[in-house]
């Protein structure tokens, strides 16, 4: 998330780390946001293609559809445990959103002992929801033929490297670590930390987007094609499990070893698994949470350091649900940034979206026809990658006047959409 990111990029920025203590509340606070953040996906966008049905039409294949399947109990139930994330999230940061508790070099709100205890009961919590929402999946796609056929299977397939934060024994890991990337065979290609994603990561300018389009340096602009020899990259959870080599946590591990099992190996290239990575990352981000909480010196009052003068530049990177996040900036003497790169999730996924798009379009729309139903298998292709176009065109508005022509096959302009009036 946006928030991490940049106070990592102010550390940086300062030439500071946080204290021991502060470091621990970040990685716990992150962790809760990992947990709230996938369960919202999983719920609002990836369940109801699967538990309402790919084909269902848009009034019942929602987040209300879903619950009227699952049941209303089940449905509270994950909104209650769901809160409980939250709740971390506001002890720690200060705020259900829009958290205020990140400084340069710390943190700027202690743990007490009260608090540590109530984080430690909404870690069971969240550690229930994950159970749940792994039993749900297994239970609606892995135990149903069709679904496994669609997860598997060609259509929402796309062979790209991948980019994702490890630690020491690399093992995945959100708020602090070493950046791995992996070929499309799973070979490492390379490492780096901070300002050396400059090293790895070009991105190119295309007149027909807002969005940059990233690509590895090293291999060169070679376009929107994927398989073996390809220079765009995929993150995100699917991308995290593809250059990791398992989790931390106990359960976390054994969901990760059975989906390696379900593949027949790594990596995994079907773009429908981001769901299932999600659902083990929500698992291993809960279990985390508890063992971060149940570390008694969370609690320890010294959560920031003195901060220097700025050393000018600074690199933030973290794992957002979404994918890998780089926060650059550059600063004058005060601090003052003036000049600033974000590349976000969305955009360092731009080359496969465009691919999965095309691939799902071209096996499902025949002739020309298309429905409802059609509609939903192309959308299906993009849903997992949890898109952000605020994010990843860095617009502040929130809205940018786009016009569309759609072109026929001789090149002439059939017809013309636009989302704005014209003057």
């Amino acid at each position: 998330m946006h928030f991490t990111a940049s106070v990592k990029a102010a550390d940086a920025v300062y030439g500071v780390e946080p204290t021991p203590t502060a470091k621990k509340i970040r990685e716990l606070f992150y962790n809760a946001h990992i947990v709230e953040d996938h369960t919202g996906i999983l719920y609002a966008l990836g369940f109801p293609d699967f538990v309402c049905g790919p084909t269902a039409s848009p009034a019942e294949r929602n987040l209300i559809g879903l619950i009227l399947k699952v049941g209303a109990d089940v449905g509270k139930l994950v909104l209650k445990k769901r809160f409980s994330a939250v709740r971390i999230f506001e002890i720690t940061g200060g705020r259900t959103s829009h958290p205020v508790a990140a400084l340069p070099g710390g943190w700027s709100k202690r743990i007490t002992e009260e608090e540590r205890q109530e984080i430690l009961k909404c870690a069971d919590d969240c550690i229930e929801l994950a159970k749940l929402t792994l039993d749900v999946f297994d239970k609606v796609v892995l135990q149903n033929k069709e679904y496994m056929a669609l997860v598997t299977g060609d259509v929402y397939k796309v062979v790209t490297n991948y980019v994702g934060t490890v630690d020491d024994n690399d093992k995945v890991i959100y708020y602090d670590g070493t950046q791995k990337i992996v070929d499309t065979k799973g070979n490492e290609l390379g490492r780096f930390k901070g300002i050396q994603y400059l090293d790895y990561i070009a991105e190119k300018t295309l007149p027909w987007s807002y969005q940059k389009a990233p690509y590895l340096k090293k291999i060169g602009w070679k376009g929107f094609v994927d398989g073996d020899g390809t220079s765009i990259y995929s993150v995100g959870p699917l991308a995290r499990f593809n250059v990791g080599s398992g989790f931390d946590t106990p359960l976390a591990q054994e969901a990760y070893e059975k989906m390696v099992t379900a593949f027949g190996g790594k990596p995994v290239h079907n773009t429908l698994a981001y769901h299932w990575a999600r659902a083990i990352e929500l698992m291993h981000a809960a279990e985390t949470v508890k063992k971060i909480a149940s570390d008694e010196s969370i609690t320890d009052p010294n959560v920031r350091q003195e901060l220097g003068s700025p050393v000018g530049e600074g690199v933030g990177i973290v794992e957002a649900a979404r994918g890998t996040l780089i926060h650059h900036y550059k600063t004058d003497e005060k601090g003052i940034v003036t000049d600033a790169n974000l590349i976000v999730a969305t955009t360092h996924n731009k080359g496969s979206i465009n691919i999965a798009v095309k691939r799902a379009a071209q096996n499902f729309i025949k002739n020309g026809k298309i429905d409802e139903g059609i509609l939903n298998l192309v959308e299906i292709a993009y849903r997992p990658y949890d898109l952000c176009f605020a994010c990843s065109t860095h617009t502040l508005p929130g809205r940018i006047p786009v016009k569309i022509d759609i072109i026929d096959h001789h090149g002439e302009v059939i017809k013309s959409l636009r989302n704005y009036e014209l003057g």
